[in-house]
Formats: C-alpha cells, sequence, structure tokens
C-alpha cells in the first residue's frame, strides 16, 4: 500500500513573482500562462505570499473607486506600472511541504478556501506548486481499483487474514468491511488501513471477532470519520 504525497503530484516548474514586480508585470503573467495566482517569493526562493487575479481585482476595484472611473496601474495605461507584488499578495503564504499526505494537502485547500498550495522545502524555499486539479487527480478513482487495494494490500499488511474471511464492497469511494477477523484487537487496525487508501470517503464497520478471544459483534452501519 503506498499513500501518496504531495511531492509526487506538484508541479516543479513553477511560475513564480519576486516581491518588487508590478502590478502589469504580474498580470501579464497570469495571462500567459493561463493560471489564477501564483507565489511571490524574496531574495532567497523562500515564500513571502501569494497573488491572485482575486488581488489585483481587488486592488483595481479600489483605485477606480478612488479616482472615480479610472484606474491607475491598469494593464494598458500608459506609464502606469502599478504597486509591486508585496503589495498586492495576500500573507502570510498557506504551504506544504512535500512529502504530506495529499489528502490532508487537499483538507488545507478546502479549510482556506485555496486553489493552490506552494510546496517548500525544510527551509522554506519554493520547490513546486500543487493545485486542486493536480490532488483532485488523485481522488478520481474507481470503485474497483479502491476495493483491490484495500483488499489486496491494505488488509494484508494491517491484520492476519484467512481466505474469504473478510469481503470488501466499494461505492462511491465508501468502502465496507464484513466478515470475521481472528481477534477483536484486529478490527480497528482493519478500519484505520482501509481510511488510509487514497480515493477512500468513508468505511463502514461490519466485521466481528472470532468467539475464541470473547469479543462480540463489532457493527457500526454509519461511516465512521476521522
Amino acid at each position: 500500500m503506498k499513500t501518496r504525497t504531495v511531492g509526487e503530484v506538484m508541479t516543479s516548474e513553477v511560475v513564480q513573482a519576486h516581491r518588487a514586480i508590478s502590478f502589469v508585470e504580474v498580470a501579464r503573467l497570469l495571462d500567459e500562462h493561463r493560471i489564477s495566482g501564483l507565489p511571490v517569493v524574496d531574495g532567497d526562493d523562500k515564500v513571502v505570499g501569494v497573488v491572485s487575479q482575486t488581488d489585483l481585482t481587488r486592488y483595481q476595484a479600489a483605485e477606480d473607486a478612488r479616482a472615480g472611473g479610472w484606474a491607475p496601474g491598469a494593464p494598458g495605461t500608459p506609464g502606469m506600472a502599478g504597486p509591486p507584488a508585496e503589495e498586492l499578495m495576500s500573507t502570510p503564504a498557506v504551504t506544504v511541504h512535500p512529502e504530506q499526505r495529499i489528502a490532508d494537502a487537499a483538507r488545507v485547500m478546502e479549510r482556506r478556501r485555496i486553489g493552490r498550495l506552494p510546496v517548500v522545502d525544510e527551509e522554506d524555499r519554493l520547490i513546486g506548486i500543487a493545485t486542486r486539479r493536480d490532488l483532485l487527480r488523485v481522488f478520481l478513482r474507481t470503485d474497483e481499483e479502491i476495493r483491490r487495494e484495500v483488499a489486496d494490500e491494505a488488509l494484508a499488511r494491517a491484520v492476519t487474514l484467512t481466505p474469504g474471511s473478510v469481503n470488501v464492497s466499494v461505492r462511491d469511494g465508501l468502502v465496507t468491511l464484513e466478515g470475521r477477523l481472528g481477534h477483536g484487537s484486529d478490527i480497528p487496525s482493519a478500519v484505520r488501513s482501509a481510511w488510509r487508501v487514497d480515493g477512500v470517503v468513508g468505511v463502514v464497520n461490519r466485521l466481528i471477532s472470532s468467539a475464541e478471544d470473547g469479543s462480540h459483534p463489532a457493527e457500526n452501519p454509519a461511516p465512521q470519520r476521522n
């Protein structure tokens, strides 16, 4: 069983901006590369912020209101380059490390309502970028792919199984475990191992233990959550 990490799906060639580049230059980079945002770095390539289309739009709207309909610094305005990226960017930047689990990075994106995460090394230097699309590709797995990994790899490594003792079924990423394990203490390990498989959104535990250790059926028809 192999848990995917951010480093496996990130883009290493990162379009980035230095703190001093202007509004117009940032807008040009976003348009040229067809992206919605980019990290801002200092002289040591450490991420100090992120500037997005939303940041540019917010600035333009404020300038437009102050100028009564004319926004200095807008692309195409002669002689006006606008403020530097460090005045436009959102800071501090939310970053991740390459060894972090994709599922954890996806939760950060959802919680912070952002579409991209700069990936940094142990010294906070920029080494890549992970977008929502990069992370979602991991979760676009078929139920059969998930079922095979849970049955053939995850459970086999977590507990001792006899042939046919546990049935694994998957529907829309929801894993159901049914059957009998030798010891009651193996049940939590089996459930945890299924949860760690990429693409799993929930686990229904219908496992029971053999009578030899005195355990009673442990059934929980509702999906268990982290």
